[in-house]
């Protein structure tokens, strides 16, 4: 039998002309053209198949992508400085930042503990800074960041997110959301910081879109708590834009812990009750 080896690889992109994160035909999408780059790189046909921490969106950013890959260990024994290799088959939108072996144990996408994305707006009434068109959100509304962050604290907590979630058959939209707060980043650009266990179908932008209707004074504070209480999905939740959205950081348990938290990723979750050994699936990361 072949030896093998599991390798982690922290990924960082700009989405903008990616058809998001998941192989798809006719289209350029981050995972394919990472894996064309592996394959060509180890000589390997078909190519390597990644498994990402979180597929991202459309238009999504990430600095702190991680997934990980099977190779054959003489394959990967083959190649040096195989970061800096790749950095000369990838496109310029794309860089893997590191690559080495994972821990025993260890799974990109089941094994996170969370994962913790950034929205950037611009509020300025002229428009967003030229140079940041591709990842900050122009909002022509002034933004009242207080109100923003008075709403956004009703909904941290484990809940049911239904109400911000695209809904797929027989997956749960239960959800630890674990922070989720505003900052001014420069004077005219407010940030938001949302960090979960994991992330249901468009649930960060949907939050935030949520959030800039508080913000500019067209919803009260209360508003986006209700929404949640309904567990029904709400169509004046309007969806922020994806290019606003990066993926800033995903935390994984110390080495000992990785195959035990991918086995507790595994199991269907319920609220307020333990989780129940049903053919459903799991609450695993999405394209938030």
């Amino acid at each position: 039998m072949t030896a093998l080896v599991r390798l982690r690889l922290d990924i960082g992109y700009d989405g903008t002309d990616f058809a998001g994160w998941a192989s798809q035909p006719n289209q350029r999408t981050v995972q394919g053209v990472i894996e064309e780059a592996l394959g060509r790189l180890m000589r390997l046909d078909p190519p390597p198949m990644l498994t990402v921490a979180g597929r991202t969106d459309a238009g999504v950013h990430a600095r702190g992508q991680v997934a990980h890959v099977v190779l054959p260990v003489a394959a990967y024994q083959a190649v040096n400085g195989m970061a800096r290799r790749l950095a000369g088959l990838l496109p310029p939108d794309v860089r893997i930042w590191k690559v080495a072996p994972a821990p025993e144990g260890f799974d990109a996408r089941f094994s996170g503990l969370w994962r913790r994305y950034a929205y950037r707006v611009c509020d300025d009434p002229v428009g967003v800074d030229p140079l940041r068109r591709r990842d900050v959100l122009w909002h022509p509304r002034p933004l009242d960041l207080g109100r923003m962050n008075e709403a956004s604290r009703l909904l941290v907590g484990e809940h049911d997110f239904a109400s911000y979630c695209r809904k797929r058959e027989g997956a749960t939209t239960i959800r630890e959301l674990q922070r989720f707060e505003w900052a001014r980043e420069a004077p005219r650009v407010a940030v938001a910081t949302v960090k979960a266990d994991a992330f249901c179908h468009s649930m960060v932008r949907a939050l935030v879109g949520a959030m800039l209707s508080v913000g500019d004074g067209r919803r009260e504070v209360e508003w986006p708590s209700e929404v949640l209480a309904a567990r029904v999905r709400d169509s004046a939740v309007n969806v922020a834009p994806a290019h606003g959205l990066t993926l800033e950081e995903i935390g994984y348990p110390e080495a000992a812990d990785l195959a035990l938290r991918a086995q507790q990723t595994r199991r269907v979750r319920t609220l307020n009750a333990t989780a129940a050994a049903e053919p459903a699936r799991p609450a695993v990361p999405d394209t938030p």
